[in-house]
């Protein structure tokens, strides 16, 4: 195992932080994964994950059994880790900036798209290479003024040439649950598989920029550019794995799931051995679009109906909104079926609040698909 140590810009003196990442595997080698957590530092349950992933790829390592390098990153935001206020965790968005850790990460399929315009061929393999090496570049010559630009860059920079990138996240109250793209999918549907997913959600561009979108976005975006002219595969696919819930932090849990991965990279070639026979998908993949974010018009305080996990019928009841000075009971219904996938954690609602989300066969959304 190698450990690195990348150093963020210090917002004012006596407050360096830095990100580690921990490199497992032949450093020459053919293929390359690369794994974060906590990305959203609120959101802890992949960080156990992840340190139980460390002890395992070690031993894997120590056996020979890695063909890829693994790069781990159990903590991918040291900024918003801090960020207690009032024994409250507050790890999705920046306090200085107010914006979200995970969105606004650099687009460079512009200036990737001119640097090798004019030397792409017929080797779908050479022209992955040249991408590659032209995406290293320009997020090298990025300068960084803030410490969450450097932030965003480091992790670009660890993540840019990898063959798969593996985001753990995880949501208020809900059951697993993954985003990936159309294109992805069919490569994604095992760990879907091996990881339980309930809900697998399907967007080319869901809006935001967002970390796991900034990597297949530049493959996307130069295969509609030059996809006529020069075979270029998708060069690398990521996921974003939602990983139940915020109080879902225990090893039982971990366990299980740092085997899903390994389970995966064994499928996926990343490690030697016999692949687990696949689970059956509990619930087809479906588009982001055809996700109904459920909001409430009234406040008041909020008594759940549903559970995560729960298929609904259009039109079901979801949740009650009761004002105790005037009794008034508000029902919150559905529109359309689905499975109830998340929910919120807070039993106060706010006029206008988004309680759930449902994942629908259909779309019928356009535009920013992702919470704010």
């Amino acid at each position: 195992m190698r450990h690195q140590i990348h150093p963020l810009v210090a917002p004012v003196p006596g407050t360096a932080r830095q990100i580690h990442s921990f490199h497992f595997g032949p450093e020459q080698a053919e293929g390359k994964i690369y794994i974060q957590s906590s990305l959203h530092a609120d959101e802890l349950p992949g960080m156990l994950v992840a340190w139980h992933l460390k002890a395992r790829l070690a031993q894997l390592a120590a056996a020979g059994r890695l063909r890829s390098e693994v790069v781990l990153v159990p903590i991918a935001n040291p900024t918003g880790l801090e960020q207690v206020l009032m024994d409250i965790p507050l790890g999705r968005y920046e306090l200085e900036s107010g914006q979200n850790f995970n969105r606004l990460f650099v687009d460079l399929s512009g200036e990737v798209g001119h640097q090798v315009e004019g030397l792409l061929g017929d080797d779908p393999q050479h022209n992955v290479e040249l991408i590659r090496d032209a995406l290293t570049l320009a997020l090298a010559a990025q300068e960084p003024v803030t410490q969450l630009e450097s932030q965003r860059l480091t992790l670009q920079r660890l993540a840019c040439d990898a063959d798969m990138v593996l985001d753990l996240h995880c949501d208020f109250e809900a059951v697993a649950h993954l985003y990936t793209t159309p294109e992805a999918w069919p490569k994604v549907e095992p760990l879907a598989r091996y990881i339980g997913s309930e809900a697998s959600l399907l967007a080319t561009d869901s809006g935001g920029q967002s970390f796991d979108e900034c990597f297949t976005l530049v493959w996307w975006q130069l295969q509609q550019r030059f996809g006529e002219r020069f075979p270029i595969p998708m060069g690398s696919f990521s996921v974003t794995v939602e990983l139940r819930g915020q109080g879902d932090v225990n090893h039982g849990l971990a366990s299980l799931d740092c085997q899903a991965i390994i389970d995966y990279l064994i499928h996926f070639g990343a490690i030697s051995g016999e692949p687990a026979p696949l689970p059956e998908l509990p619930y087809p993949a479906t588009p982001l679009a055809g996700v109904e974010p459920i909001a409430t018009p009234v406040g008041g305080l909020l008594v759940f109906s549903a559970l995560p996990g729960e298929y609904l019928e259009a039109g079901q009841l979801i949740a009650e909104i009761i004002d105790p000075i005037s009794d008034r009971v508000t029902p919150v219904h559905c529109r359309n079926a689905g499975l109830l996938y998340a929910r919120s954690l807070r039993r106060m609602a706010t006029a206008g609040m988004v309680i759930a989300h449902v994942a629908g066969l259909e779309a019928y959304r356009s535009g920013y698909l992702l919470s704010p």
